[in-house]
């Protein structure tokens, strides 16, 4: 709308020059046009609907997955129109802009629309056409200048807006929310990092209500993680407060699940934990709003318990598209990092800088936080496993001890000792190696550099090593018992294959002797195992201990001179290729280079010839006789005097009973077993003595007559019943209990009179009846008749 007459647009109703007169706000501005109906000057506030042109922004779509040349087509048209606008809403002066900015809804609708359905980075993407780049890369910048300008309540000192009402305009229009920060942050973040930070921080300054609604975003975020576990089935914190529905069925494990089904988990928690992280880092100040809700042990928990579910169901998934399957680990290790950048990112802002920053006097709440926060999470075995070897505890630990010295050693001391306990059966180097490395590992267990999804959202080398994430490092190498197990379930079902062929594609793909079993009877073994000769032994492998030293041709290595034993023994590959070559030097395996290089023998020997050897024993004899450990073995010869001198001492004698005079006090005889003890007659050689040998007929008779005779006869029931009751009634004795004659109780047919005995325990009977079957039930009588509950 044009105006009219000499007045400008920013002057105020009132006229007056320009520059007589300070700037307005926008906000407080009145401009002076003309009525298209009645052609006379009006006045109206700067900021109204009438101000706003008449102009339709249509809605964004994506580029179309396939390179259809219709859809793609499509496409550019629409995506034209949308960049066109935004070029000329940015071109509008400032007021013209803010009018269409607040009053204009199709413009809210189209970039509502951009932020939703534009492809993020990490997205599956087809390498579209170059026209679909150039395009997306245009509405990208043209999106991101709108929004900066909106986030801008001063583009120069003569069009601002008051900060004030900037932030009611921003807040009661819905220009900006929480969905839309996020989304904003992890659209431009990458490489826009320091406008982002400006305009975000903006935002939150000029209208702090923008922090209650993170506040009351939380519960809906924490909500995410708890879906998640809900659909793996997986028992989450919250999970227990919530009763399962009836009709619910039971959820599938991440094991279980199609694979489609954990491909959109995988994405989900994806797109989830990059937004949030893009969000703290542009942002760190809403790490204080995060913390309000426990988030870094809420996010532990979650990692401890839905990461390793994840990675398991992937890598047992070897059958399936492996492809598709390396393209999910791969973002599965971003998801785990970019959770553990989080954690680093909240203990950072609440702990740690504001140590750094502040003076001693004010630091320990924030050491106490950070010691509380870590106290919590000792249970968390993975997370703390997983986090340490990105971010080292002790670096952090070390840091406050600097800053302060009263810190609490014997807690930092227990968590220190509790992240060392979590690394125990894991080698730290190579998973902190693994994590550093660009490299991905797929599910069968084959390292590859991941391959970016293509397109827009192919990742430079930077981004690609940062997709990688915390890669997990390979398994140890099965070998024992376990591994001739895995190798006879092979052998089992295809007895003409060897065991070293066997383990070699036992080795390839993971020991998992299915996979070996299934890939060999279809005939899909990896080229490098479809080369191997399917008869090939297995190899015996060499003895750990070190083997022998070189020596000359023709002669045996001497074993025992010189330096300290270095072997005493041949590996029986070895020795069994030595009596089958007359060949001099032997090459160890490279696997075993480190333990000896070259082995030198002799030709024409074989093992009894070695053991018949005995010039090395003789050799040394008289090395040993010095030191008396060989003198029982070694005979003298004649003519030979003793080494030995009855004063030496002699360090291979047993002393230990030298105290005890044995047979020093016994009397002198020819026999000493005779003296010590009188020689008896054997039983067996007696003669017989009558008396004797009929006492003990008559004691053995007597024995025989006292012990019962079994009776193999079922006794009468009726005298079994008797016995039964006697045993009972004496039972009763022994207790104390006396039986109450029921007989006089029962007393005399009516009429005849009854005895005094019958009445007396009649009458005993009335009054003991609450310590019978029907307990207090007298009692309660009478306190119903005294109370007239009953009519006497």
């Amino acid at each position: 709308m044009e105006r009219t007459g000499p007045v400008s647009h920013l002057d105020v109703c009132a006229g007056g020059p320009r520059s007589t007169m300070p700037a307005l706000p926008l906000d407080q501005l009145q401009i002076t046009h003309k009525d298209l109906k009645t052609g006379k000057l009006r006045t109206s506030p700067a900021l109204h609907p009438e101000q706003k042109a008449d102009r339709y922004f249509v809605l964004y779509k994506p580029p179309p997955k396939d390179n259809i040349p219709a859809l793609v087509e499509e496409y550019l048209e629409r995506a034209t129109f949308v960049a066109n606008d935004l070029d000329w809403l940015l071109a509008l002066p400032h007021d013209k802009f803010w009018c269409q900015v607040i009053f204009d809804e199709t413009l809210q609708k189209c970039l509502d629309s951009y932020l939703r359905y534009v492809p993020r980075k990490f997205d599956e993407w087809v390498a579209p056409a170059p026209e679909v780049v150039d395009m997306q890369k245009r509405l990208h910048r043209s999106v991101f200048l709108t929004f900066l300008r909106m986030s801008t309540h001063k583009e120069s000192k003569e069009h601002f807006i008051s900060p004030s009402a900037f932030g009611e305009i921003l807040y009661n229009n819905f220009l900006f929310d929480i969905p839309k920060i996020l989304d904003l942050c992890v659209l431009f973040g990458k490489g826009n990092s320091p406008l982002l930070q400006k305009m975000i921080g903006n935002i939150f300054i000029q209208q702090p209500s923008y922090y209650n609604d993170l506040d009351e975003t939380m519960p809906t975020i924490l909500q995410v993680f708890s879906n998640i576990l809900q659909h793996c089935g997986l028992q989450g914190d919250g999970a227990s407060a919530t009763p399962q529905k009836l009709e619910e069925r039971g959820r599938l494990t991440p094991c279980d699940m199609p694979l489609l089904e954990l491909k959109d988990i995988v994405l989900y928690l994806c797109d989830t934990c990059t937004t949030l992280w893009a969000f703290l880092d542009v942002f760190p100040l809403a790490c204080q709003t995060f913390q309000k809700h426990d988030f870094c042990y809420r996010l532990a928990s979650f990692y401890e318990i839905a990461i390793p579910e994840l990675e398991s169901a992937i890598k047992k998934r070897r059958l399936e598209d492996s492809k598709l399957l390396g393209d999910l680990w791969q973002r599965l290790s971003h998801s785990r990092k970019k959770l553990l950048e989080i954690f680093h990112i909240l203990l950072n802002q609440i702990c740690l800088l504001p140590v750094l920053e502040s003076s001693c006097d004010n630091i320990q709440g924030f050491i106490e936080e950070f010691l509380q926060i870590f106290s919590s999470l000792l249970q968390e075995k993975r997370f703390l496993r997983d986090y340490d070897a990105l971010f080292p505890v002790a670096d952090d630990v070390s840091l406050l001890q600097q800053a302060s010295s009263v810190l609490d050693e014997t807690r930092t001391a227990y968590i220190l000792q509790a992240v060392e306990s979590a690394w125990e059966g894991v080698d730290r180097r190579k998973a902190t190696d693994a994590k550093d490395s660009p490299a991905a590992e797929n599910p069968n267990g084959v390292m590859e550099m991941a391959e970016p999804a293509g397109g827009m959202s192919s990742l430079p080398n930077s981004e690609e090593e940062e997709c990688m994430g915390a890669a997990a490092a390979l398994g140890p190498a099965m070998c024992g018992v376990e591994l001739d197990s895995l190798i006879s379930q092979v052998k089992d079902l295809l007895p003409d294959l060897g065991e070293g062929f066997i383990l070699a594609c036992l080795e390839h793909y993971g020991y998992d002797p299915e996979q070996v079993i299934n890939n060999i009877l279809e005939g899909r073994l990896a080229p490098a195992l479809s080369q191997l000769d399917r008869s090939l032994d297995r190899q015996v492998k060499p003895d750990p201990t070190p083997l022998l030293e070189p020596g000359a041709q023709g002669q045996e290595p001497s074993m025992w001179q010189g330096e300290p034993a270095k072997g005493r023994g041949l590996i029986p590959q070895v020795e069994k290729e030595r009596s089958q070559a007359p060949s001099s030097v032997w090459t160890i395996a490279p696997q075993n280079r480190q333990r000896a290089a070259v082995l030198h023998q002799g030709k024409g020997e074989n093992t009894r010839s070695l053991v018949n050897d005995k010039r090395e024993v003789l050799a040394q004899r008289q090395r040993y006789e010095q030191y008396s450990g060989v003198l029982g073995g070694v005979p003298l010869q004649p003519g030979e005097g003793s080494p030995y001198h009855g004063d030496d001492y002699e360090d291979e004698y047993d002393d230990t009973y030298d105290g005890n005079q044995v047979g020093a006090n016994d009397a002198d005889s020819d026999d000493e077993l005779i003296s010590r003890r009188p020689f008896t007659i054997p039983q067996v050689l007696r003669t017989k003595v009558p008396g004797e040998g009929q006492e003990e007929d008559e004691d053995e008779e007597e024995a025989e007559d006292e012990s019962p005779k079994p009776d193999h006869f079922v006794q009468d029931p009726a005298v079994l019943r008797e016995k039964a009751e006697a045993r009972r009634m004496a039972f009763l004795a022994r207790k104390g209990y006396r039986h109450d004659s029921s007989g006089a109780v029962a007393g005399s047919p009516r009429g005849q009179g009854q005895s005094r005995e019958t009445t007396q325990e009649r009458r005993k009977k009335e009054a003991n009846k609450a310590t019978r079957a029907n307990h207090n039930r007298r009692t309660m009588a009478d306190r119903k008749r005294s109370k007239g509950m009953i009519p006497s």
